[in-house]
């Protein structure tokens, strides 16, 4: 399908293109290139250079007949014009000649049903030990025959022209969904290339009947699986890591009437402030075959400084899922009973645990809600509400209400209770309360798993109409109930009624797509208190 290095080259020091080099090949070569160095537990660590994180502004899909009427466009996906995209692949193709590159064909999506073949070129050797991590290998006699569905190039130092090319600046990353091809340049922050695969399955797995998400998930002794939603620092990772449980992937899934699947092989987990004491299995991963990007070391050591947030917060670590004891490889299972929905509300309204029905479910889905602590600036003392639809915007080609519906449509087949869980502050906002304690959180998670919750009493608050349990073991009644917990309740009354405001106007923009049913989810601002 793909001319380009459809028959590539083995792996051996003369070649120009190295094909499916093995880690210790990769870190060799990425140490012979000055582009890394270890670190004493075995890791690889590199520098992402200018770009620290994703750059979503940056992410353009080609906008041509096949997809014109099919893609959400805006300023999530960026439409380029198909002669622009032409142009800058044959300028990409030319840039590759004569320069050493490293293939790598993988797998996406554990279930055979729904499997992708990707097939990445990068300019970087621990680029692609990085997607040998975050992927999954193919068997050695598959390699013989195999045939990429997509091709990907990822190319750091290849620098767009805007003028020219039709981006907005030097760094990029295109989906050329008709062509089957995917395009990065300008950024060497690995982040790109994984969720490009992300973004691609958002884009097909809805058109079969499959429901794509950005969580995590793990399993119990006794098969039940559960799901955990949720943006950044809200502790999606954390709280999906159970000793007592199996971790199917931390990340990405699918769900089809078998169950649910893990699109990668393996995870890229922040490590900002990782210590062995908080997050002992992601700890334990810190080893050789690691890739740990934008950390520094302890002067004069080896030895990593992960409070050091000098280059970015967003320091990330990346590994096969293997390196997690317990893993469930293949990352497969069935369909899961419960989902929790998580956010860290610096606004301290939202309960520590409530029950969703289908409605509520699909409407806090599609909000995405989380809420940031007040900025730096002077005088800004306000918690900052972000909205992220289906807790991964930046990933959806298709419009959100899609996502949703299909999300409601499958719990309500498969019977699956959804809780919202509130990780951020109790007894006021930011500022003035105190985050909610996580061995509480984990107590309620736990409740909920075991079925502990299934009969007690319940009293539902006006404002959100969240149904919150009168007792949950190990928890202190009072922080199940966060207006009790302001020292001044009327406090609360305004605080609520200001961030229901906040989810109504988030919500106009999907308003007149949204079903009947999800519109009547909506918080009330005016609700008496209860």
């Amino acid at each position: 399908m793909f001319p380009l290095l459809s028959s590539p080259r083995k792996s051996n020091l003369t070649d120009t293109v190295y094909a499916q080099l093995s880690v210790s090949e990769l870190i060799e070569h990425t140490l012979r290139a000055g582009q890394g160095a270890l670190a004493d537990n075995g890791a690889l660590v590199v520098r992402t250079g200018e770009f620290t994180g994703r750059a979503p502004k940056d992410k353009f899909v080609v906008r041509d007949s096949f997809t014109e009427d099919l893609i959400w466009w805006g300023e999530i996906n960026n439409p380029l014009p198909a002669e622009k995209f032409e142009w800058l692949y044959q300028r990409m193709r030319a840039y590759m000649q004569n320069k050493t590159l490293y293939m790598r064909d993988v797998y996406a999506c554990a279930s055979p049903d729904y499997r992708l073949r990707v097939r990445i070129v990068n300019e970087l050797p621990w680029h692609n030990l990085f997607v040998r991590s975050l992927f999954i290998e193919p068997a050695p006699e598959e390699l013989e025959s195999f045939e990429p569905d997509y091709l990907m190039l990822a190319l750091p130092n290849f620098r767009a022209e805007p003028a020219i090319d039709g981006t907005r600046q030097h760094n990029f990353t295109i989906l050329n969904l008709t062509r089957r091809l995917i395009l990065i340049g300008g950024s060497a922050y690995a982040g790109e290339m994984k969720k490009s695969i992300f973004t691609l399955l958002n884009y097909l797995l809805p058109q079969r009947g499959v429901m794509p998400m950005h969580c995590s998930a793990n399993i119990g002794k006794g098969g039940d699986v559960a799901l955990f939603f949720g943006l950044s620092g809200t502790g999606k990772t954390t709280l999906s890591a159970d000793p007592d449980r199996y971790l199917i992937g931390d990340d990405e899934h699918g769900w089809d009437e078998k169950g649910i699947f893990n699109f990668e092989g393996g995870c890229y987990a922040k490590c900002i402030n990782l210590s062995a004491e908080k997050e002992p299995q992601i700890w334990a991963a810190m080893r050789y075959g690691t890739v740990v990007e934008n950390v520094t070391f302890y002067p004069d050591t080896r030895t990593i400084n992960y409070d050091d947030a000098s280059i970015t917060e967003n320091t990330r670590a990346a590994y096969p899922l293997s390196y997690i004891p317990g893993a469930v490889i293949p990352s497969v299972g069935p369909h899961p009973r419960h989902i929790f929905l998580l956010t860290a509300d610096a606004f301290g309204v939202l309960p520590p645990i409530a029950r969703l029905t289908k409605a509520q479910t699909m409407y806090h889905f599609l909000s995405g809600y989380t809420a940031k602590v007040a900025g730096t600036e002077a005088g800004i003392k306000e918690p900052q509400a972000t909205f992220s639809a289906c807790f991964g915007q930046a990933f959806l080609p298709l419009h959100p209400t899609r996502y949703a519906e299909l999300f409601g449509e499958k719990i309500q087949r498969h019977q699956v209770q959804v809780w919202l869980i509130n990780t951020g502050w109790t007894g006021g906002p930011y500022g003035v309360g105190k985050r909610m304690p996580l061995p509480y959180t984990r107590a309620m998670i736990k409740a909920a798993l075991e079925g502990q919750l299934d009969h007690v009493p319940y009293q539902t608050e006006p404002i959100f109409g969240l149904a919150i349990p009168t007792q949950v073991p190990g928890v202190p009644t009072e922080y199940l109930f966060p207006r009790n917990t302001w020292p001044d309740p009327t406090h609360y009354d305004k605080q609520a009624a200001h961030l229901a405001q906040l989810f109504r106007q988030n919500f106009e923009k999907y308003a007149d797509f949204a079903s009947e049913e999800i519109r009547s989810a909506q918080p009330n601002p005016e609700a008496v208190a209860y």
